[in-house]
């Protein structure tokens, strides 16, 4: 079924492109929304924030462009309990915004990691993800700095006991806690995962799993 989606864009963001154009090819009516803007809740079935460097991830990944005026409509979307989607800095900008918990912190290596992942489902949920299996695998790539996952261990556990830990990574590359590559929020609307599904659309990419996404 096709969907109206928002894809949120900021300064520094790079992969807006390449998510508008995943989400047509996967069927569905996709548009910018530009950080300044605001937008009504009725407008859009979903909302997608795309991974890139925002701000040049000045103070923190994340930092600046969860305080943009967009924010607001997406922290408005989110509270009534429509779908939003983070991608590596749209996962690192929904943590430091409150609609996700925990942080992204620097990897491990304190190495810029761009590589392919294999990602484990541990709980399917609806959404983003429908069409997964609990404990599929799924291959994607990973290009990021700072994509550790980090969360107090009362936060981590919290995560674990209300099945909030949406994928985890089969050979952690990074160091995140629990090997934590996506989680939900509690409400089970808003999602963040570090891996780039929109990078994973055809065969001579490497994988088709980004599919299974949108």
């Amino acid at each position: 079924m096709s969907k109206k989606i928002g894809v949120v864009r900021f300064l520094g963001t790079n992969c807006d492109a390449d998510v508008l154009k995943w989400s047509k090819e996967l069927g569905h009516q996709s548009e910018y929304i530009w950080f300044q803007d605001q937008f009504q809740i009725s407008d859009y079935d979903q909302i997608i924030i795309p991974g890139g460097f925002s701000y040049g991830d000045y103070l923190r990944c994340g930092a600046m462009a969860a305080r943009s005026p967009v924010m607001k409509s997406v922290s408005e979307f989110a509270k009534a309990g429509k779908p939003i989607l983070g991608i590596c800095n749209g996962f690192q900008i929904l943590c430091e915004a409150n609609l996700l918990p925990g942080a992204l912190i620097r990897n491990e290596s304190l190495k810029f990691k761009d590589e392919w992942a294999t990602l484990v489902v541990q709980n399917k949920k609806d959404f983003f993800g429908a069409q997964m299996t609990e404990k599929q695998e799924l291959k994607l790539p990973i290009a990021h700095g700072d994509g550790r996952y980090f969360n107090t261990a009362d936060g981590l556990k919290k995560l674990h006991d209300q099945n909030q830990v949406w994928l985890k990574y089969k050979n952690n590359p990074n160091g995140s806690l629990m090997d934590i590559a996506g989680i939900v929020s509690e409400s089970g609307n808003v999602f963040g995962l570090m891996p780039h599904p929109e990078r994973a659309k055809f065969d001579w990419m490497g994988s088709t799993d980004g599919q299974y996404f949108l």
